[in-house]
């Protein structure tokens, strides 16, 4: 028998089987259609008396009530949909059954396992890591991916600022994976982060620690701004890494990062992960310092040794040591006062109030941050930008700096007529306090600079033991070279820890010749139109679909690893791994995926166990339909210009990018529109956008699925999580890399 999805008189419903010994009746779904029944058990038991047998759902209000109720309305949608709204015309009763079977069979595997409490290894040797700045989990998913010699990673805790990736992170890794990964949600440059994350992670040692910190305030693609609250983000990254002090890390970031400042901040950030240091290593520094020969530079030398002292106090006491450098140095000015200046001058003069009062703020640095952060944050929160407010706050900002600071100092060290007896004194002076700002790795070289030459070959013995990690340049990664059907340019910092092997580059794990195509990525998705959404999978003919060049296409796919490397014989093509999964066997999903709207939802137990997720069109209008067909007519935004400009459906916006079925496509951001699908004048759906990432199919991106307007500004919607992401094969090559190299 065929039901045929535009009959009106199929009617669904639930009804009560015989209770068992303990009082509870099966729950059971009949459909009616033509005077033939379709019957199916839903896995779901409720005591008679709870049950409304006219509405045909239980009653009450508690959370178990809600959940039940929930999962039989989601169940009579799904049956509705097949029935009445289906893309395919018509279905036999045994693909009602089984299509419905699999949504029941889900919700039954979700409720017959408990998540798991402890990340136990049976075998094998277990590497932990941690992800920052997180996201939708890109990372974390790849390293789950890997593993080599019997060796894998044990994923602890993530963090990012946002609610949706949290209830992303907990649904993928803590219930459907049962893993007891933790996640903090918390702004990392707040002061008590670090040791709400140290909380999370417990007692446990961090191997790696993996993270992309936001990179909207210099991408290549965007506005670069001055004062943007994520453009010093790195540092709180690298404050991080000093503490845990992995084996590893890896930085990843947009190309745009080695350009930005003319290569300065690629140089800062090398800089400051050489800086990091082996703080068991620092006494040895010291007392080479103190046994230094150089009485004309005894003060700058005593100044270096507060400095680097200070790399070894906890986070706790560094504000102390701090002050207690600005107090030494203080102490040297107010000796040196009344050599420079009479005690009138020393009282009222606006010079040496200026350096006087230089030196408290400077002692204040923390507040003055914290303030900074603050004024950064409500700055961003008001949208000030291109405005007649932007130059003032950024005024303010630069002046409260503490280079800023030691620059005004400096200035009134100048304007004093100051006998040339005592002017190496002023110098050295402005030379402590900028001691007081720089990095290790800056206060090494005006240590080199000091020492004799006989005395600068131990220096150099010292140094090299004493920096905790080794790099020598970030390393530009293109994900469609391990198997992401992507041009996604990403650069990588990756710091190896001194006892380490030195990794410098990820090497590809797929040829020019055997990338994966855009093709290969999607065509068993194609089977949707405008303003439709699909929650299982239907066959696709490519012989129907593309009539007269149908074995050009098929041509396109192959049977691959994992990894992307060809394997004809034994291999899967992207599109059976992607359903499939990439997941390593011990960390096989415990459930069936699922979604869920917000927390609320998953507090009580209103989750979609669809076959397929994120598989929704945008509905897009006559025009905006039109307009695409004419985009994907000729190939390119550009070359349809003029035949846009004839029928009037020129657009402002600035690119489409019309995705080509045997290539790569270029890099995925985060609005849909933004491509157009290489067959049909649509968007792509969120399940497309995460198989070009190449994110499995079990995962799911939960909350809302998109937004618009300022709302982009705090909210995380299912197309940014995905555009954000680290392609996860990709992280999957990084983590076997480290694999492979770690000790």
């Amino acid at each position: 028998m065929y039901v045929k999805s535009s009959v009106n008189m199929a009617t669904v419903n639930f009804y009560l089987d015989k209770p068992d010994k303990k009082g509870q009746a099966p729950i059971h779904l009949r459909i009616n259609c033509s005077g033939t029944q379709i019957k199916l058990a839903t896995g779901q038991k409720i005591a008679p008396d709870l049950f409304d047998k006219q509405k045909q759902r239980a009653k009450g209000q508690t959370y178990d009530v809600i959940e039940i109720n929930h999962y039989l309305n989601y169940l009579n949608e799904r049956a509705d949909e097949l029935l009445h709204h289906s893309n395919k015309r018509t279905y036999t009763q045994e693909e009602i059954k089984d299509i419905l079977n699999q949504y029941i069979d889900s919700y039954k595997d979700n409720h017959s396992v408990n998540i798991v409490k402890e990340q136990i290894s049976l075998y094998g040797k277990p590497f932990t890591f941690v992800d920052l700045f997180a996201g939708a989990g890109g990372f974390s998913e790849g390293f789950l991916q890997a593993e080599y010699n019997n060796k894998f990673f044990d994923f602890i805790a993530a963090s990012d600022i946002n609610e949706n990736c949290e209830l992303t992170h907990i649904v993928r890794y803590n219930h459907q994976l049962g893993l007891n990964a933790e996640f903090l949600r918390q702004d990392i440059t707040e002061p008590d982060f670090l040791d709400n994350f140290l909380k999370k992670i417990g007692e446990k040692t961090i191997d790696v620690v993996c993270g992309g910190p936001p990179c909207q305030s210099f991408s290549l693609a965007g506005k670069r701004k001055k004062f943007d609250k994520k453009d010093d983000l790195f540092s709180h990254y690298l404050e991080v890494i000093k503490v845990l002090q992995p084996k590893y890390f890896i930085m990843e970031n947009v190309k745009g990062i080695l350009t930005k400042e003319d290569g300065k901040i690629k140089d800062l950030i090398i800089q400051e992960i050489n800086s990091i240091v082996d703080t068991k290593e620092i006494p040895v520094l010291v007392s080479f310092i103190r046994k230094m020969k150089s009485n004309n530079n005894s003060f700058i030398l005593e100044c270096i040794i507060k400095r680097v002292e200070i790399e070894t106090l906890r986070e706790s006491e560094i504000e102390n040591g701090r002050e207690q450098f600005i107090q030494f140095v203080d102490n040297r000015f107010k000796q040196l006062t009344p050599k420079i200046a009479d005690y009138k001058t020393s009282k009222t003069d606006q010079r040496i109030n200026t350096i006087r009062h230089g030196f408290n703020i400077l002692a204040r640095t923390k507040e003055w941050e914290k303030l900074k952060r603050d004024i950064i944050k409500e700055k961003d929160h008001c949208n000030i930008d291109s405005d007649a407010f932007v130059e003032q706050f950024t005024s303010f900002l630069t002046h409260i700096s503490s280079e800023n600071v030691i620059e005004q100092i400096s200035s009134a060290f100048n304007d004093l007529k100051v006998p040339s007896t005592y002017k190496k004194d002023c110098s050295d002076i402005i030379t402590a306090l900028k001691i007081y700002t720089s990095s290790f790795d800056e206060t090494v070289d005006i240590l080199q600079n000091i020492a004799e030459s006989k005395e600068k070959s131990d220096l150099k013995v010292i140094l090299d033991s004493i920096r905790l990690y080794k790099i020598e340049k970030p390393f530009v990664a293109n994900s469609s070279n391990y198997g992401v059907p992507q041009n996604r340019e990403r650069v990588l910092f990756i710091g190896c820890r001194k006892d380490q092997k030195f990794i410098s580059e990820i090497p590809a794990t797929v040829k020019e010749n055997e990338k994966v195509t855009v093709f290969e990525a999607l065509y068993d998705l194609d089977f949707i139109g405008n303003n439709e959404e699909a929650h299982h999978y239907e066959l696709v003919d490519i012989s129907k679909q593309f009539n007269g060049t149908a074995e050009k296409m098929k041509s396109l796919l192959r049977k691959r690893t994992v990894d992307g490397k060809e394997n004809p014989k034994n291999g899967k093509s992207f599109s059976e791994w992607s359903r499939e999964g990439r997941l390593i066997d011990r960390y096989q999903p415990k459930t069936k995926p699922f979604y869920v709207r917000n927390f609320e939802g998953l507090q009580k137990g209103e989750k979609y166990f669809d076959i397929l997720n994120n598989h929704k069109t945008s509905n897009q209008n006559e025009d905006v339909i039109k307009r695409l067909e004419i985009i994907l007519k000729n190939g390119d935004y550009k070359k349809a210009q003029c035949d846009l400009e004839e029928c009037g459906l020129t657009s402002n916006k600035r690119s489409y990018n019309v995705l080509k079925p045997d290539s790569q496509s270029p890099t995925v951001m985060t609005i849909a529109d933004d491509y157009i699908h290489y067959k049909t004048p649509r968007a792509l759906t969120v399940r497309e956008m995460a198989r070009l990432q190449s994110f499995d199919d079990s995962f799911v991106f939960q909350g809302k699925r998109s937004t618009g307007g300022n709302n982009r500004k705090t909210e995380v919607p299912q197309y940014t999580l995905v555009g954000n992401a680290v392609p996860p094969l990709m992280a999957r090559a990084i983590a076997m890399e480290i694999l492979k190299n770690i000790k």
